[in-house]
């Protein structure tokens, strides 16, 4: 079973990701030229970022590998009669790559998942249309306080300068980092606060 499909019942009624969700959407919307754009969120969990995107796009594929996910993101897209919305189950490093070519390839909260930083970002590159864009929101590199000890096979965020070396390696130009969102958290001790960058680049 996929570590998430437990939560996905649960997902949404979590205020801040909701939050998280529609403040990343509209730092892309500045970012990028969304209208008419065929656009791919890979790692959509519930779709909260793809729902944030919707109106402006002509399309959205929204993929995952968790099915608990998937069931309650169908859910939505009935319910909402979203018609420029989709869900499928999909993992770019190791199945067939899907009808593309796409505009836009959008990720939240995804990247540190992916043990293979550069591969993902290979087959981002792979299933854009030419003069296509990443948008990418993910931690900045952390101490492993965000998950705590128990989570192990996690990136421990990204450092900007590095990923924008991938991101570069990997076939990608007018690379740019901004800092949309924070998460506040509390444990024990003070509120931390973990920055979220945004990384937009153009396939070049």
């Amino acid at each position: 079973m996929n570590p998430f499909d437990a939560k996905a019942v649960t997902w949404d009624q979590d205020p801040l990701k909701v939050e998280r969700a529609l403040s990343v959407g509209q730092a892309i919307a500045d970012a990028i030229p969304l209208a008419g754009q065929r656009i791919l969120e890979y790692g959509c969990g519930t779709g909260l970022l793809g729902f944030a995107l919707q109106a402006q796009a002509a399309h959205v594929t929204m993929a995952d590998t968790s099915e608990g996910m998937l069931e309650i993101l169908r859910q939505k897209i009935e319910m909402a009669g979203a018609v420029n919305l989709s869900a499928v189950r999909l993992d770019l490093l190791a199945d067939p790559l899907p009808a593309g070519p796409f505009g836009v390839i959008c990720s939240l909260m995804t990247l540190h998942h992916i043990p293979d930083t550069n591969g993902i970002l290979r087959a981002f590159h792979r299933v854009l249309a030419p003069g296509g864009w990443v948008a990418l929101s993910d931690l900045d590199a952390e101490d492993g306080s965000f998950h705590g000890p128990e989570v192990v096979d996690v990136h421990l965020g990204f450092d900007r300068i590095r990923l924008g070396r991938q991101l570069a390696e990997a076939g990608f130009r007018a690379i740019q980092f901004t800092t949309p969102y924070r998460i506040q958290r509390k444990s024990e001790g003070p509120i931390q606060q973990f920055p979220l960058f945004l990384a937009v680049a153009q396939k070049g």
